[in-house]
């Protein structure tokens, strides 16, 4: 039997001496590649820390002590050691087990997270609040080396070193985030990974200093100066410390007793410590530790040769918009391209090689970002910020007081909005038309495929104030791209079907479904014209207002929340115009979180399905017939 199959919950890992753990690690690792391959997720993250989160599981009492992992994707191996290894195949599925911690889904999961540089800020939550009720359990917070680039990480350091309070700060170090971490903490981090000075024990140098003599007040001033020059050029961790962080480190991540040696070292410490930890991303597993970029998050793939299982089709709306950008910058020498640590994620890895001087990866700081592009575009630049819509969240602040008050023209390349699939809660991009249709001067354009998403990218670099594109994730419609990309006029949109019954406005690719869905409805004898709106703001109010006196029943269809979305918009335009005859029924995400699965699962969960947005056409008909069958009635009650 297994070791494995031994384990039930962290009490079961206690008991294991170090030759068992190491080799519970390597049955873990097979573990995860087994199931990874089948169902994607982020492998690589994972393999980089199987001994660091057994020596978690050995030396801290769970679900007492709390661990709270920052982003949370490398949390496979915690949730294989507290029970859930018999449902570790359904990873990421539709109702099965979610790819980040939740706390809906285990007592040992004490923090929900999906974005970067949180848990150091929720975890001195914790330790306040066990501080307040008197209470001594230990609190520790994972955080990687990338996601120390987050200033929010810094804030809360700062904040925890000027308490004091016990707090454990793991820092994974794996010389990755999803790409290759960028900036002066990289080059630190570097230093301390590779320069001998710093394999020296803090103790033996500050003993050392110690024994320098005490001369004389001018002479002790001098030599108290010496010393701290002399301790920040050869104590490790001195950023740490001056943060007010007992620093331990650097260690070997994947020595299982050793790590439980220093995280016992740790527990043992008053105040805040932090515990620099150097892994490798991939660990065990060939094809990820030569390209763990590749393997942090990836789809189903063939275990032996670590190749994708995925068919070829359609072009990504990622890559459509990487090629477009490499077009536009050749075309336009101030367009320059930002991303924040998603190189290769947002498609701009071909912009960055033909252009590396106009190319700028920030780092995990998605708002340092936006005020960046902001100062850029001040100074006669076109910068071109390329966000996932789960991340511009993170920047709305810098958007609204940094771009738009000044009315700058800085270009949001929104990739992955709308349902995202297996990431779940945190990854889902249905919450930006509601944060940008507010925004003074900003225009928002969904494209209905991969063709109009360059021409769309062509509309907001020529124009001359803030705009915003949102795209989803994944392949195409598989349209041609033709041609060179056309700007669009302004608000604008596009008449695709004719219908006298009811007319469908669908945002985006959901455009297809709706056409879909009239061919279905054509058939029960309902004629709707389908619409593609293309602009959230500014609307095209002539076109909509033109289709509610032919139809008097408009469907809006949107993969975005109702709140503030786009059949909003749709309902307050027909408000300010009076038009309280017209009966309208608003397709899209309810007052709810969307959850984990496959994208198309998803959608049929949802009713964005050509099946779908045919029954609430015949729900929004129904609902008309029945007002004017009432209206009757009181007309024949009144004697009309």
């Amino acid at each position: 039997m297994n070791l494995l199959d031994k384990i039930r919950e962290p009490a079961d890992v206690k008991k294991l001496n170090n030759t068992e753990l190491e080799k519970l690690a390597a049955e873990i690792r097979r573990e995860l590649v087994r199931t990874v391959a089948r169902t994607g997720g982020h492998l690589a993250p994972n393999l980089g820390v199987v001994e660091l989160t057994l020596a978690l599981h050995s030396v801290f009492d769970l679900p007492r002590d709390k661990i709270i992992w920052d982003v949370g994707h490398q949390c496979y191996v915690h949730k294989i050691l507290t029970g859930r290894l018999s449902r570790f195949a359904t990873l990421r599925q539709y109702g099965g087990l979610s790819g980040f911690p939740k706390r809906a889904e285990s007592l040992y999961d004490a923090f929900d997270t999906g974005h970067s540089s949180t848990s150091i800020s929720a975890a001195l939550g914790f330790a306040l609040a066990r501080d307040l009720k008197g209470d001594d359990y230990q609190v520790v917070a994972v955080i990687g080396d990338g996601a120390l680039t987050g200033g929010m990480a810094f804030e809360a350091m700062n904040h925890a070193g000027h308490l004091k309070t016990n707090l454990i700060v793991i820092l994974n170090d794996n010389e990755m985030s999803i790409s290759a971490p960028v900036g002066g903490m990289a080059a630190y981090l570097s230093r301390m990974r590779t320069d001998p000075m710093y394999s020296r024990s803090k103790e033996e140098l500050e003993n050392l200093l110690n024994r320098l003599p005490h001369v004389g007040p001018r002479v002790l001033k001098v030599i108290e100066r010496l010393k701290d020059s002399f301790k920040y050029l050869v104590v490790p961790g001195m950023l740490f410390e001056e943060l007010g962080f007992t620093y331990l480190g650097p260690i070997d991540g994947h020595n299982v007793a050793l790590l439980k040696e220093v995280l016992q070292r740790a527990r043992a410490t008053r105040g805040p410590v932090l515990v620099h930890v150097i892994t490798t991303k991939g660990k065990g597993y060939r094809p990820a530790e030569v390209n763990p970029g590749r393997f942090h998050g990836i789809g189903p793939f063939d275990p032996e040769t670590g190749e994708p299982l995925k068919k070829e089709g359609p072009p990504t709306y990622t890559s459509v918009f990487g090629a477009e950008m490499v077009r536009q910058g050749e075309k336009n020498s101030q367009l320059v391209a930002i991303t924040a640590a998603m190189p290769e994620g947002t498609g701009l890895m071909p912009f960055a090689r033909r252009f590396p001087k106009r190319f700028f990866d920030v780092g995990i700081a998605e708002q340092h970002a936006l005020t960046l592009a902001a100062g850029l575009s001040a100074a006669g630049f076109k910068p071109v910020v390329a966000i996932y819509s789960t991340f511009l969240q993170r920047a709305v602040d810098q958007v609204i007081h940094d771009i738009a008050l000044m009315g700058l023209p800085v270009v949001l390349a929104i990739d992955r909005a709308g349902v995202v699939g297996e990431d779940g809660e945190t990854h889902q991009g249905l919450f930006d038309l509601a944060l940008l249709r507010c925004v003074p001067g900003m225009v928002v354009m969904a494209p209905k495929d991969e063709q109009e998403l360059r021409h769309m990218l062509a509309t907001a670099i020529q124009y001359n104030g803030p705009a915003a594109l949102r795209y989803p994730r994944g392949e195409g419609i598989g349209v041609p791209l033709t041609g060179p990309a056309q700007p669009l006029p302004i608000g604008k949109g596009e008449v695709l079907r004719q219908g006298k019954d009811v007319a469908i406005l669908a945002l985006g690719p959901l455009v297809y479904a709706a056409l879909a869905a009239a061919e279905e409805l054509a058939g029960r004898g309902i004629e709707a014209a389908v619409i593609n709106p293309r602009f959230v703001k500014p609307l095209d109010a002539d076109l909509i207002l033109t289709w509610a006196d032919k139809t008097g029943c408009l469907v809006t269809v949107e993969e975005h929340v109702l709140a503030g979305g786009f059949g909003s918009a749709v309902l307050e335009l027909l408000a300010a115009m009076g038009k309280t005859g017209v009966r309208v029924h608003c397709l899209g995400i309810d007052d709810k979180f969307v959850g984990h699965g496959k994208a198309d699962v998803l959608r049929e969960h949802l009713g964005l399905t050509p099946a779908g947005i045919a029954a609430s056409v015949q729900e929004a008909l129904a609902g008309r017939k029945k007002t004017v069958a009432r209206k009757l009635s009181a007309r024949e009650i009144s004697g009309g």
